[in-house]
This record gives structure tokens, C-alpha cells and sequence, in this order.
């Protein structure tokens, strides 16, 4: 039986930033062992996709190291552009509003990446491949600027969702609107990032699944009450493999969707701060991280059964291989969707 691609995406960065600190802890380093190990156990190998303070922490440093070592983890790179150098106000205050990279100027912009790549190789002594962007804001002169640094993969695409209604810098115009985005890999051009091409970088976008009803009747969920009987009738909308977003019935459909129309890939997505009590709205106190586990194992468990685990890296290596293999073979049909 073939095994499905399993990539687990870690956003690796400071404790509770949803409650918009002005100085950033990164206590959350510590609870990350436990997870590593549970990935360990069943095969997996997550990519740490880390930003500027948690690059700074030597306690990351030592544990990602030893990770990278035995070759059971990568380093990949998140940018939070508000605390990442060189620090140039775009607002009144940007720890409040955090805004995109991509709302700052061109300059500041190459800068930042710079400034955070070199950082990321130098802690961890390796070239810097994979990226996902800080708050999932990025656009063709973010990609042209990651290929310029020698980045190969993001995995910044969250389908079916838009941002432009969640602000950073007041001003702006909002995040991405990836609602037309395709929601399996595929290369990329910086002249169009949701488009497919022959080459450039590859998007590894996040699993998330709509459900049949949203599919039929996307309607049904504008209307609260609607929504709500959906919601516990049917299914929410849409099914993250992601436990901050969905549940462990919405992560557990999402995979099963997934593997029945036979998906190119799996992305598990989490930020290293919902591993610790109070790191995150989401997982308040130790109870809730224990259900959280809990349900990893669940997860983990099921998918094992029928999923390879990869790093992005890895998975770079994989498909493009496999898009190559189709196309000299004459199977490019399968493999169309990342052909244009």
C-alpha cells in the first residue's frame, strides 16, 4: 500500500502571542521534548518553522540541535516582521497591530529575511529551505525575495480561508485571501502564487478539508442558526488538521477526506506555544494540554497506519521527483494538477 506524505508544520515562536506582549518569553521552548518524542515514537519528523526570538533562545538551540543530529526534525523559517531587525516602525505600535511583512516597504522586507536567515544557519549550521510566513501573510514579492535567499518550499497557503478582514498594520489592506488557492502541492511563480507552473517554489499548503454540505450549499453556513445545527448535525465547513482549529473528530475527518480522494500530502499545523499550559487561548492549563496529547496520540495512531512522515525538505525531494517521474512515464495525468 502506498503511504501518504505526513508533514508536520510547528510555527516556532513566543509564548502567547495572540495576547500581543511587548516583551517576548519563550518558556514554551522547554514542553517541546514531549511532542518530539511523540513524533519519535510513531515515525514522524516535524519541521520546526522558527522565528527571531525563538532562534535567540539557547534552550531551542540545544534541543533543535540535538534533534537535527539524529535526523529527526528540520529547521525551517517563520518571520514575525514587528520583533524580527531591523526594527522599523510601520505603525503607532506595531506590537499591538503585528503587521505583515508584506505591508512593510521592499527594502525592510529583504532585510528582515536576510537578517533572520542568516541567523537561522548560523544557530543551526545549515542552509534555510522552508519557510511559512508570519500571521500566513505573503505574496509573489515575498516569494521572489524567499528564492533569492535560496528558499524551496513554503507552506504558507491556508485554503479556503481569508484574511483580508484580519488586520495588521490599521492602514492596510488585511492579510491574504486564500480562498481560491489550490489545496494540494504544487510549484509556483512569484508572477502568481496560486497559480501552478512548471518549477520555482513549491507551496505545501495546510490541510484543510470542506465539508460535502459547504461544498453543495456554502450558504447554509452564512446563517447562524443554519451554522449552529450544521455545525453539530453535519460538519463545521471546514476540517483543519490543525487542534487549535478542530477537534479531534474534525482532525480525525479531515485525514479520513483526505486519504478518500487520495490527497498528495498531509500538513498537521501548531504552534510550539499551544504545547504549554497558558501558551495560547486555546490550551489554558495543564488539563487541557493533557486532552491535547490525548488526542495527538489518537491522531498520530490512525494516521501512522497509512502516512510516510516527511519534512518539507524531504517532501520537496519527493514530489518533485515524482512530478518528474510522471511526466517522462506519459502518467501525467495524476500529477496534473502541478503541470500547468
Amino acid at each position: 500500500m502506498s503511504e501518504t506524505p505526513f508533514v508536520i508544520t510547528i510555527d516556532t515562536e513566543g509564548d502567547n502571542l495572540w495576547a500581543r506582549p511587548r516583551e517576548i518569553t519563550t518558556r514554551n521552548a522547554a514542553y517541546l521534548p514531549r511532542f518530539q518524542s511523540l513524533c519519535e515514537r510513531f515515525g514522524f519528523k516535524p519541521v520546526y518553522l522558527t522565528n527571531y526570538e525563538m532562534a535567540m533562545s539557547d534552550v531551542f538551540v540545544e534541543f533543535a540541535r540535538d534533534v537535527l543530529a539524529r535526523g529527526a526534525c528540520e529547521i525551517g523559517m517563520h518571520l514575525h516582521a514587528w520583533n524580527s531587525p531591523p526594527l522599523v516602525p510601520l505603525t503607532n505600535d506595531d506590537f499591538q497591530y503585528q503587521p505583515y511583512l508584506i505591508e512593510y516597504s521592499d527594502s525592510v522586507m529583504k532585510e528582515k529575511i536576510r537578517i533572520v536567515t542568516r541567523l537561522l544557519e548560523e544557530r543551526f549550521d545549515q542552509a534555510m529551505i522552508s519557510h511559512r510566513a508570519g500571521r500566513l501573510g505573503f505574496d509573489g514579492l515575498y516569494a521572489a525575495m524567499l528564492l533569492e535567499e535560496g528558499y524551496r518550499v513554503d507552506s504558507s497557503v491556508s485554503p479556503g480561508l481569508d484574511w483580508s478582514e484580519t488586520p495588521g498594520d490599521p492602514n492596510g489592506n488585511g492579510g491574504t485571501d486564500y480562498t481560491q488557492f489550490p489545496g494540494h502541492p504544487y510549484f509556483f511563480s512569484p508572477s502568481d502564487i496560486s497559480m501552478p507552473t512548471n518549477g520555482g517554489m513549491l507551496e505545501v499548503p495546510m490541510t484543510i478539508n470542506s465539508s460535502g454540505l459547504y461544498r453543495r450549499a456554502p450558504w447554509v453556513y452564512r446563517i447562524p442558526l443554519l451554522r449552529q445545527t450544521a455545525n453539530r448535525l453535519v460538519s463545521p465547513a471546514l476540517n483543519h488538521l490543525c487542534p487549535a482549529e478542530s477537534n479531534l473528530r474534525g482532525m480525525l475527518r479531515a485525514a479520513r477526506t483526505a486519504r478518500r480522494e487520495a490527497a498528495a500530502h498531509l500538513d498537521f499545523s501548531l504552534h510550539s506555544s499551544e504545547l504549554m499550559p497558558g501558551g495560547s487561548p486555546t490550551f489554558r492549563s495543564a488539563s487541557h494540554i493533557e486532552r491535547l496529547y490525548e488526542h495527538l496520540e489518537i491522531l498520530f495512531e490512525e494516521l501512522s497506519t497509512w502516512c510516510r512522515g516527511m519534512t518539507l525538505k524531504e517532501f520537496h525531494a519527493w514530489f518533485g521527483s515524482s512530478v518528474d517521474q510522471a511526466a517522462t512515464s506519459g502518467l501525467g495525468d495524476s500529477f496534473e494538477m502541478v503541470r500547468a
